[in-house]
């Protein structure tokens, strides 16, 4: 009986992501990147939201989280940006992210708001992107670096504080942030929503007291908060159903 609903509990978290992941490339800059691409069902066009990983790589979370914004209705694009590689533990992780050039991590994720752009299914017009941690501060610079973009997440990622950057911000941003996170701390997040309400732009920031970094991902055993990780999740949604969907 006890493996029938392990059985059962195995079956239902495989078909609460539907969508099949279709590995594609595009040109970026003289290079050639690539990611993973999650299609909504439907002829569309549909919004889009591309997907930017953690400093693990695209690992089976980040999929997780591209396979379920495409059974919502969005085109999902896990832009990869390690070019395959996938930390295995924190230390291959550090040396991965500090391995990445920054301006190569903005130019892929703008190179990947092009591609989505120019495809059939997808309505250029209402394309998002979401990231968390060290995807979160990529997140803050798309936003800065691809105006068109409609909505921008901001998870627990480094903010940009340069009001002349921050003018180039023309998406509606959301942000969710730990109280306890000693990196991305209360006042930066803070400081942040204050200067872009000061250029009237349209930002929302929630800051959890008892979180701390890394908070919405179950993975992170000592620090994962399953109750202001379900807020998170619910508020992300309704974020992109209200800027992206008609």
């Amino acid at each position: 009986m006890k493996r029938f609903f392990l059985l059962v509990l195995l079956l239902a978290s495989v078909s609460s992501f539907a969508a099949t992941p279709q590995p594609v490339t595009f040109t970026s800059g003289s290079d050639s990147a690539s990611g993973l691409l999650y299609l909504p069902s439907g002829a569309g066009p549909h919004p889009a939201i591309v997907v930017i990983q953690e400093w693990w790589g695209v690992n089976d979370w980040i999929k997780e989280q591209a396979s379920r914004f495409a059974d919502e209705g969005y085109v999902a694009l896990a832009v990869d940006l390690y070019r395959g590689q996938v930390a295995a533990d924190a230390e291959m992780a550090h040396e991965l992210s500090r391995g990445l050039p920054q301006d190569r991590g903005v130019r892929d994720l703008v190179s990947s708001v092009q591609f989505l752009s120019k495809r059939s299914d997808v309505d250029r017009a209402r394309i998002g992107a979401v990231g968390w941690c060290m995807g979160g501060g990529y997140a803050a610079q798309l936003a800065v670096a691809e105006p068109g973009l409609k909505a921008v997440v901001i998870n627990y990622g480094a903010l940009p504080t340069d009001k002349t950057a921050l003018s180039n911000i023309h998406a509606a941003v959301l942000g969710n942030f730990g109280g306890l996170d000693h990196g991305i701390t209360p006042a930066s997040v803070n400081a942040f929503a204050d200067s872009m309400k000061g250029l009237g732009k349209p930002v929302d920031v929630k800051i959890y007291p008892d979180a701390g970094h890394a908070f919405e991902n179950p993975n992170n055993t000592q620090g994962y908060k399953p109750e202001d990780a379900k807020d998170a999740q619910q508020r992300i949604q309704t974020f992109f159903a209200q800027t992206l969907k008609p």
